[in-house]
């Protein structure tokens, strides 16, 4: 349901070229990782309900490597946008030779290959092992364990959610200053009220983001520093925690539908345009029908009746 609904809104308008800013092409990024993860979400739901991995070691590796991709990519692509919409703000002329549709494209091509630092070393280490007896997909952490365990942990959270939500929190203290003190930011009211709303719209996609995955961040951060969870209900709040993750993913494209105008304006041209396309053949085959007859009626009145 949500893969579908989150590639489809966001390649869809990236077709029209009113739809070709900086912020729709980082929301396309966001969309490429979500739809991602989110078709590993059967093979990860049945392990759950298993208890086990059924699917062997080459599977294992492609479901966590996409996993880690879609962690940085995404925390990676929210920052971009947070400082892309501070350069909007705060430094509008700067802005007219930065945020161009090809630097972001770039910058999403640095992301994905930032985001490979980790994602292929993941790859290469995740495998399906047995623990406890049952067979399970995890990350296997080199010896020493006891040491490289808590910097893996440690450096994952800090490059993956710490960091990035600093940078992210300290344009937007910036921008929230200079929104306050300037009553226009362009030269034009309309331009000025796409700028704030636009900045609403990241504002609240990062919010999101910060709420679903700062639980299952923290978790993940105590587990590698040795903290376990030691009760059954430890281990349904961790869970829960992981699903808020994935929920994340889901949520985006609402978000988009409901707070871009822009956005929902254009999905519905193509929406429209889509729908003429299809029926188009059928409208052609009417039409000719239609003469066809019209012609043939015309025919029967010109010709003489025998006596």
């Amino acid at each position: 349901m949500s893969s579908s609904g989150k590639l489809g809104p966001s390649e869809a308008p990236l077709g029209h070229t009113k739809m070709k800013t900086a912020t729709n092409i980082y929301i396309f990024n966001l969309a490429l990782a979500d739809t991602l993860v989110l078709l590993t979400l059967p093979f990860q739901g049945t392990d759950v309900l298993l208890g086990f991995w059924p699917f062997g070691n080459a599977l294992c590796k492609v479901v966590i490597a996409i996993d880690y991709y879609n962690m940085f990519t995404s925390t990676f692509t929210l920052t971009a946008m947070s400082v892309d919409r501070y350069v909007a703000i705060c430094h509008p002329i700067r802005a007219l030779d930065v945020r161009t549709s090809s630097k972001a494209q770039a910058v999403n091509v640095a992301i994905w290959a930032l985001a490979s630092v980790v994602g292929v070393p993941v790859a290469i280490m995740g495998s399906a092992q047995v623990e406890d007896e049952e067979i399970e997909c995890l990350v296997e952490i080199p010896a020493p364990q006891d040491y490289w365990g808590p910097l893996f942990a440690v450096c994952i959270f800090l490059f993956s959610f710490v960091i990035p939500v600093l940078i992210i929190s300290v344009c937007y203290s910036l921008m929230i200053r200079r929104l306050r003190g300037v009553r226009l930011l362009s030269g034009s009211r309309e331009k000025d009220r796409n700028l704030r709303r636009i900045t609403r719209l990241v504002l609240v996609v990062v919010a999101v983001f910060v709420g679903c995955w700062t639980p299952v961040q923290v978790f993940v951060l105590a587990q590698g520093l040795g903290v376990q969870p030691g009760s059954e209900a430890a281990v349904a709040v961790l869970r829960f925690c992981t699903a808020l993750g994935y929920v994340n993913s889901c949520l985006n494209p609402v978000l988009y539908a409901f707070l871009d105008e822009n956005f929902k304006a254009c999905f519905r041209r193509f929406c429209c345009a889509s729908a003429l396309r299809r029926e188009g053949p059928v409208s052609d085959r009417v039409r000719s029908i239609a003469k066809d007859v019209a012609l043939a009626c015309k025919t029967s009145e010109t010709v003489p009746r025998p006596a």
